[in-house]
């Protein structure tokens, strides 16, 4: 059992001495002291990987440093979920877990923690006092973790301005339907220097959202970016160490998107510019941008565009006119039938009655006769 759970090879001990043998027992007793069951202890390292367990076990080793509980069901971590102190602990992983709530003070047990992963669960509540105000956090990975749109920004803004994550340098929010960012969501992260928001369906950014953060590397890759505004790249220009990542993106190659490509062409700052290219127009698509000429980029509001919009719109209402008319023709079909006739009936008593008068008054026995029935 315990050459098992501690990785200790005891197949060779029949053929050594009885004090060697010895010796390897002692060994496996003291680094299996305490591992809890269904987790693999080795060093200062205790993994509890998909094993089905709903919390995160009690009796784990004082000397634990890195601790691994991915993929079990553990909706919720609260503060009884270390319930004594790991003053050695720096490295946390609960990835995996479908955990929907993070409850306060769940790392205050943890004085030391300097790397915390909470990815790809379904968090739906997170507590602004979950981290300590003399907490160590330093990397902090939340991707793949919130799935409403509706309660993402409020999550994350009562976490992230807490103003308990000042040491925090790594963050990352890759894979979450983040669509806008709120102006001052960094605004408590002082010492951020890492970004991650790829594949977060992020349309724009807010004029001061990233103004705090003293930030070097942000990832925006396969997000929703059709342009950028020049605020945005202003804000860009007075970080001339960002390194920023932008392929991917829907880029519209207009002409709202010239002060953007003229910045492109200039700065040093878009590690993947080589990789950037037009989804719109159709004409352009796949075009790479660097490659874009000043007399490509139309703008969509051009005369001749909304003329041929005017043009398709005036189309379809005179065709649908037209059906409407013919649907009424045939639903009355009979109705008019009958009005023609009776409109033909009603012209020939009226041709009629002219050719008897051209006839009476060209023969002038008929129109003395005429007169005198008159008299």
């Amino acid at each position: 059992m315990w050459s098992t759970s501690c990785g200790c090879n005891r197949g060779g001990t029949t053929h050594q001495s009885g004090m060697l043998g010895l010796l390897c027992l002692l060994a496996v007793a003291l680094s299996c002291h305490g591992c809890p069951a269904k987790c693999l202890c080795f060093s200062q390292t205790v993994k509890c990987q998909n094993q089905g367990l709903d919390a995160i076990p009690h009796s784990l080793p004082t000397q634990t440093k890195f601790l691994f509980v991915t993929g079990n069901n553990i909706s919720r971590i609260s503060v009884d979920s270390f319930p004594t102190p790991l003053e050695q602990l720096t490295d946390l992983y609960l990835s995996g877990n479908e955990m929907e709530s993070v409850d306060a003070h769940v790392f205050d047990n943890l004085p030391n923690l300097v790397r915390l992963d909470l990815s790809n669960n379904k968090i739906k509540s997170f507590s602004n006092i979950t981290f300590s105000q003399n907490n160590t956090l330093q990397v902090l990975n939340l991707s793949r973790s919130f799935h409403s749109h509706s309660t993402v920004d409020t999550l994350l803004q009562s976490v992230l301005q807490s103003g308990n994550l000042l040491h925090l340098k790594v963050l990352d929010l890759s894979d979450n339907d983040l669509v806008i960012l709120p102006d001052d969501m960094f605004a408590g992260l002082s010492g951020l220097v890492t970004l991650r928001l790829q594949n977060s369906s992020i349309i724009t950014i807010q004029n001061g959202t990233l103004k705090v953060p003293p930030l070097i590397d942000l990832d925006l890759r396969d997000n929703s970016l059709r342009d950028m505004a020049p605020t945005m790249l202003a804000e860009f220009s007075l970080k001339p160490g960002l390194r920023i990542q932008l392929a991917g993106n829907p880029w519209r190659c207009d002409c709202f998107i010239e002060d953007m490509l003229m910045w492109l062409k200039k700065s040093t700052q878009i590690a993947d510019a080589q990789n950037m290219t037009c989804l719109d127009p159709d004409g352009l698509r796949h075009q790479p941008l660097l490659q874009l000429k000043q007399s490509q980029l139309k703008c969509p509001s051009d005369m001749e565009g909304v003329l041929e919009t005017s043009y398709v719109f005036l189309g379809l209402v005179l065709a649908l006119i037209g059906v409407i008319f013919l649907l009424v023709l045939y639903l009355n079909r009979k109705g008019i039938k009958r009005w023609m006739y009776n409109i033909r009936d009603a012209c020939r008593d009226h041709m009629e009655g002219y050719h008897y008068r051209y006839e009476i008054n060209s023969d002038p026995r008929l129109a003395n006769l005429s007169i005198n029935s008159d008299v």
